[in-house]
């Protein structure tokens, strides 16, 4: 019996372009997570207030999945793409109008727009993925297409660190380590805040431009078609099919709190970080390297599908990062900084291998199912605003209380922690084929 190629030799070109979108998307989540302590600062702004990039950011995903499949189900997979990329390129040049009028609420808007964009390319190139080739290999084609999204995140983090992370004057401390930007006039804080500004602008308005040349290059190749999946379905009839499906609704719900623990583990680890005394940049540091271990354990992971079963692995992954989360939480200081970056090596399979169960077997469904699986990323909106939340329990800063014997900001992680027993469930129940 001959073996079955995970991506054949006749769609490798487009393969690796629209693999390139992973790596697209993820610079956009990952240069985002540090702009919640950063536009904190700058326009002194109390945890829950600068939580809300992640919901403008998230919350687009939700509003716009599901118009995006019923889009892809009208026209096709080729040209969810290219309105993807077109919605990303606005949001992304959104951004200098933004700067301009120094609106808090004009950023949110620009970032809701981008994910506009970000919600048509998860929902089309992720089950475009799963189309190129046999349904048998389709789970590990799409974690091999996924591992390249953490490379565009590294990017992100990267540019955040050394381009606008390490410029922002309101980061500055005194000898003291206190915050320079805290003792100013108005005039002097309008100052730093208008160029600040301008500094978080600047690689949004590169990255449209960016976006612009994915969009001709795609709209000049020629794009496979798989019949099955492109073919036209009732959406009506697709939805209901796909919701009486059990391992397909549990796989929303597991999406969700696997996308939220992601957003809260990704996003908090810099307000952790600061709860020790690691300024913002030097924080980064601790993010490349959650992404770097991010990176080794979805190839790890993509290498262990060949011969784990795929609910198995999800339990084993989901048991090792809870274990890495009650550290965070009850072991104060370096080690529970350590034990958080360690995190990510247990999310890494877990966003294309909760998405590949659930679309098992869905056939002309995909999209439909694709797109209740990209609405499930509101969970990393709703999330970390929960966390902030925790974290503004005892004021703004991340240690003024103690709950359970710790502060608030390690507290804080206890969702996480609920979120990944969830996921684990989810694996185990697909395991014992439960569902």
């Amino acid at each position: 019996m001959a073996k079955v190629p995970v991506v054949a030799k006749s769609v490798i070109v487009p393969f690796i372009l629209i693999t390139s979108l992973f790596a697209l998307w993820g610079f956009a989540n990952d240069i985002t997570n540090p702009m919640v302590s950063a536009f904190k600062k700058v326009l002194e702004l109390d945890n829950f207030q600068a939580s809300l990039v992640q919901m403008a950011f998230y919350g687009g995903y939700f509003t716009m999945a599901l118009p995006a499949a019923i889009f892809v189900n009208k026209y096709s997979y080729k040209k969810g793409v290219l309105l993807g990329l077109a919605l990303y390129a606005i949001g992304a040049l959104l951004f200098y109008p933004a700067a301009a009028f120094e609106a808090f609420g004009f950023f949110l808007a620009a970032l809701y727009i981008l994910t506009f964009g970000l919600a048509f390319l998860e929902t089309t190139a992720n089950p475009y993925i799963l189309s190129m080739g046999d349904e048998a290999t389709a789970t590990q084609r799409l974690n091999l297409a996924q591992a390249f999204n953490p490379m565009g995140a590294l990017g992100g983090l990267i540019v955040a660190q050394k381009f606008i992370l390490g410029s922002l004057q309101s980061d500055d401390l005194n000898a003291d380590g206190t915050s320079v930007f805290e003792t100013l006039d108005e005039a002097a804080k309008s100052v730093i805040r208008t160029a600040d500004l301008q500094v978080i602008r600047n690689p949004y308005v590169l990255l449209g431009v960016v976006v612009i040349g994915f969009f001709i290059l795609i709209a000049m190749m020629k794009m496979p078609q798989n019949q099955e999946q492109e073919t036209k379905v009732s959406v009506i009839g697709s939805i209901k099919r796909l919701f009486s499906s059990k391992k397909f609704v549990w796989g929303v719900v597991a999406q969700a709190f696997y996308v939220g623990a992601q957003i809260m583990c990704w996003t908090y680890l810099y307000q952790y970080a600061e709860s020790i005394g690691i300024d913002n940049q030097s924080a980064v540091t601790y993010g490349i390297s959650a992404l770097v271990i991010f990176l080794s354990g979805r190839w790890v992971g993509t290498a262990l599908l060949k011969y784990i079963n795929s609910g198995r692995l999800l339990f084993y992954f989901s048991i090792g990062a809870l274990i890495c989360t009650l550290t965070t939480i009850f072991v104060p200081g370096m080690v529970g900084l350590y034990a958080l970056v360690g995190i990510s090596f247990f999310m890494s399979i877990m966003f294309p291998t909760i998405y590949g169960i659930a679309l098992e077997g869905q056939g002309e469904d995909a999209k439909f199912g694709a797109a209740f699986l990209v609405m499930a990323i509101v969970g990393g909106a709703l999330m970390p605003t929960l966390q902030g939340l925790i974290l503004d329990m005892g004021g703004v800063g991340y240690t003024d209380i103690k709950i359970l014997g710790v502060p608030e900001v390690n507290f804080s992680f206890i969702l996480p922690a609920s979120c990944f027993l969830i996921i684990g469930y989810y694996g185990v129940m697909v395991y014992k084929k439960n569902f």
